[in-house]
């Protein structure tokens, strides 16, 4: 008789989404906003939607094996374990994001960025005008293609060369460092631009107040081309010392620094809500948040009511068929699939002609 113990087989650990501090905040209180959400939140975070009581649902049942499973058997070993269904849904399922953001950020490094340098620039919008993007969902994405443009624009303006293909990946993000309404832009910009012949001509260094005026008209001229301005509002708006639109442009990507360049996208895209800095307070009711930030205006810590937190996180979830995720110029959908078809094979990086050399001012990364 063979005394040898059975070899050891791998033990399946699920994850335990009753145990997120997430899930007993919808499951205790969900019911509750529905009720009052008319009465004490629609004037803040816009009417209630329909997406975000179907996504809520489904988030409760994520990962929860009496909601549904698949069974997986390996045919070799005749090992099998369960598989519960996941809800799959944006911006609010921190599992279910952040698996979409794994699988998105590995074809951008695999597939997609190319082989050059990039530099993220942020674009923020004045309160004022961020009550607009609520009430009307699809503003954010007219202000990224603005943005886009702007950009392209600068950069051409920049390098002296009117022919250049600039590359964008433009996250619309909605919230900020304490889940509440903040929509602002992210995009993920190669350091200059393309001729048509391949080669890459870098962006220059240079201070930001140029490209931040130039958005700021650009903007501007978008609400009165849809009539959400007149013109004496935007002329109000650019008499303002401080107009509010800010441009961010110091957090510089190296062309072989494909981890950074990675980071750098999740963090574009990244959920409104982070576990690791939630906490649940079943008993005495109420919901800390910690900041991500370390100073400033929003850094520290927040208690509020579990009503108002979870209708400021549920205001961030999309509408059914909203695209977070847009790519301009050189990373555009037609440019490169006629890339591909006229040269499928071609590997290899391209040539790059460097700019004046960057200040270390511009190397720094948060």
């Amino acid at each position: 008789m063979d005394d040898a113990a059975p070899a050891a087989r791998g033990v399946c650990r699920p994850r335990r989404p009753q145990a997120s501090p997430l899930f007993p905040l919808v499951q205790d209180h969900l019911h509750r906003l529905q009720t009052v959400y008319d009465e004490r939140f629609a004037r803040e975070y816009g009417p209630w939607r329909p997406v975000v009581g179907q996504v809520a649902d489904k988030f409760l049942a994520c990962g929860i094996l009496e909601h549904g499973f698949a069974r997986i058997r390996c045919d070799a070993c005749a090992h099998e374990y369960l598989l519960a269904f996941s809800c799959k849904c944006r911006y609010f399922c921190p599992s279910c994001h952040t698996k979409r953001l794994a699988v998105w950020t590995e074809w951008l490094d695999t597939t997609f960025l190319a082989p050059v340098p990039h530099r993220q620039v942020v674009l923020t919008i004045p309160k004022r005008l961020r009550t607009y993007c609520l009430y009307r969902r699809r503003l954010l994405g007219e202000i990224a293609r603005v943005a886009a443009r702007t950009v392209t624009a600068a950069i051409r303006t920049l390098t002296g060369e009117r022919e250049l293909a600039i590359g964008i990946v433009a996250c619309l993000q909605t919230h900020g460092s304490r889940a509440k309404w903040h929509p602002q832009l992210h995009l993920l910009v190669t350091d200059g631009g393309f001729r048509p012949d391949g080669t890459f001509v870098t962006w220059p260094a240079q201070p930001t107040a140029r490209l931040t005026e130039a958005f700021r008209r650009a903007v501007l001229r978008l609400f009165m081309r849809l009539e959400l301005f007149d013109a004496d509002q935007a002329a109000g708006m650019l008499a303002w010392p401080h107009s509010g639109l800010h441009v961010h442009t110091a957090v510089w990507v190296a062309e072989d620094d494909r981890a950074f360049a990675t980071r750098l996208a999740r963090y574009c895209a990244r959920n409104p809500v982070a576990l690791e800095r939630l906490t649940y307070d079943r008993a005495a009711k109420t919901v800390t948040y910690r900041s991500d930030k370390s100073e400033g205006p929003t850094a520290g810590t927040e208690t509020a009511d579990p009503l108002e937190f979870l209708a400021r996180v549920l205001v961030h979830i999309p509408d059914k068929g909203h695209v977070t995720t847009r790519y301009y110029g050189w990373y555009a959908n037609r440019p490169r699939g006629m890339r591909r078809q006229a040269d499928p094979a071609a590997v290899g990086a391209p040539a790059i002609v460097p700019a004046p050399r960057l200040a270390p001012t511009e190397f720094s990364r948060r």
